[in-house]
């Protein structure tokens, strides 16, 4: 496992994220957990829609079976469309901790973000909730760049606590088509460049792509894979899906490796999200952290450059 530093997170978080999104057996998951943390992990993602609520209760009988809770940086998203409002933010919050079996979350998100509410008005619950100590930092999952700067201009106007993470999409592959309603993805260069000049931290979902950089991504399988080929067929992407393959071949790794590498050699902080299904897909996941690239071989991988 590798690791990264927060500023606010007083420990040092695991880069490898273990996303509790599709979960429903508690045997199955807790086995697939005890190997993360087994092998280093120690950082869970869940949020109040996950399984239609059901995850965070069950990574929460989970944690307190093995008596994790403090030993872990939890990670919690609320206020998910259509409820997306201040006052969901903190009903939806009070339910999570108690579901999860605790009184903080170390790190929260707004699960989307409500154009129709001022900006304002989600700084002002998230920093009372920051400073009642029931949230540690804070931000926005799947917002726009003008809105995120926004809600910072506004929280520095007013002596607030601001948004200092974020958790959009980032993949080597181009988002073409959102996976989700409502999806935003930060892989234009106005995004990362904010998110290079400001330290702002990315936790980025969909890192690998949801597949595309496997047998599954391949072209002809459109068909087969309909979602995959809604979101990130494009010949861009299958140019990136080549070169990713052909580096994993040089590399003595796999394209998927390669295309989380990607994610976590960008020159900001970023940390992966992963929902694995099985052990060998968790597994997989946490080998891909030992594979290191250049910024040539970075650059190359998204056609910035001819040559390696």
């Amino acid at each position: 496992m590798i690791y990264g530093t927060i500023p606010g997170v007083a420990k040092p978080v695991a880069r490898m994220v273990m996303g509790v999104d599709n979960q429903r057996d508690p045997g199955a998951a807790a086995a697939l957990f005890d190997d993360y943390v087994e092998r280093g992990g120690n950082c869970f993602d869940t949020a109040r829609i996950y399984v239609d609520g059901q995850a965070e209760g069950l990574l929460g009988d989970y944690l307190a079976s093995r008596g994790l809770r403090d030993k872990i940086v939890l990670i919690g998203k609320g206020a998910h469309t259509p409820h997306c409002t201040p006052a969901a933010a903190r009903s939806q919050l009070e339910r999570s901790l108690e579901a999860l079996r605790t009184d903080r979350v170390d790190i929260y998100f707004l699960h989307r973000d409500n154009p129709e509410v001022p900006v304002g008005e989600f700084v002002d619950v998230l920093d009372a909730l920051h400073r009642e100590g029931r949230i540690g930092v804070f931000g926005g999952s799947n917002w726009s760049l003008e809105r995120f700067r926004a809600a910072n201009d506004y929280a520095r106007r007013n002596g607030k606590a601001g948004f200092t993470v974020l958790s959009n999409n980032l993949a080597l592959a181009r988002m073409v088509q959102p996976v989700w309603a409502g999806c935003v993805s930060a892989r234009d260069p106005e995004w990362l460049r904010h998110l290079e000049e400001s330290g702002t931290v990315l936790f980025a979902w969909s890192s690998t792509a949801r597949g595309f950089f496997t047998e599954r991504g391949d072209p002809s399988r459109a068909a087969a894979e309909p979602e995959i080929a809604h979101s990130w067929h494009a010949e861009d992407n299958f140019e990136r899906r080549r070169r990713a393959i052909a580096l994993a071949e040089a590399k003595g790794t796999s394209p998927v490796q390669i295309a989380m590498a990607w994610v976590l050699s960008q020159p900001f902080a970023t940390f992966a999200l992963s929902g694995p299904r099985t052990l060998d897909e968790s597994r997989r996941n946490i080998e891909g952290l030992s594979a290191n690239l250049t910024e040539a071989e970075r650059d190359w991988l998204d056609l910035k450059r001819d040559q390696p």
